[in-house]
């Protein structure tokens, strides 16, 4: 992001699945997003909003989303229903996005608040961003990133290998490329090189 941008007054939804590794760089960009100017709603898919694990407690990381946001989190799917009827984001950004969440989104399954709150968002028109965290996503979960790649109004944060060692297949993504990912969704673009 430039220095001279600005995302002030930029509705961002903020959906958030289980990678949980993945969690403090998430919320790292969710203080930037604020502090740009955009007003963030956390929402949570059931994994993340309920399981404790040795990156926190599900309570310790609603707390943390919320505290950064100002508002409370999205984590049923009734919740996450009216964020197309009530046009609620101009940007809907997933991050982490999980390869199960992807998989999701590529075949249109609806099951849980995060691909109701996408599949929502996308009613309007309006650009969801992925910020991609799976360890199978040059693998199982590859046609499901090419298929989404070549989806309307889906674009990705740059991605790039992990681990190419130890996890061969694993990617994520360059969580710092969040806030310029954002302009460019918001203006109808992906931004390049999508491998980082």
């Amino acid at each position: 992001m430039s220095e001279t941008a600005s995302l002030k007054g930029i509705k961002i939804g903020i959906a958030m699945c289980g990678s949980f590794c993945t969690f403090s760089k998430a919320f790292e960009q969710m203080i930037k997003l604020k502090a740009a100017g955009a007003e963030l709603t956390p929402i949570m898919s059931y994994h993340a909003s309920t399981l404790d694990t040795r990156f926190g407690t599900a309570e310790e990381n609603i707390m943390t989303a919320e505290s950064i946001c100002g508002r409370g989190v999205i984590n049923t799917i009734p919740l996450a229903e009216p964020i197309g009827p009530k046009k609620m984001f101009d940007l809907l950004i997933v991050c982490p996005c999980t390869g199960n969440t992807l998989a999701k989104l590529a075949a249109g399954i609806t099951d849980t608040p995060v691909t109701m709150a996408v599949k929502s968002h996308l009613r309007n028109g309006r650009p969801v961003l992925i910020a991609v965290s799976t360890n199978d996503a040059l693998s199982a979960s590859a046609k499901n990133i090419g298929a989404l790649l070549n989806t309307k109004n889906i674009y990705f944060v740059p991605f790039r290998q992990d681990d190419f060692i130890k996890k061969p297949r694993s990617a994520v993504a360059d969580f710092s490329l969040i806030p310029a990912a954002a302009e460019e969704a918001l203006q109808g673009r992906q931004i390049q090189p999508i491998l980082a």
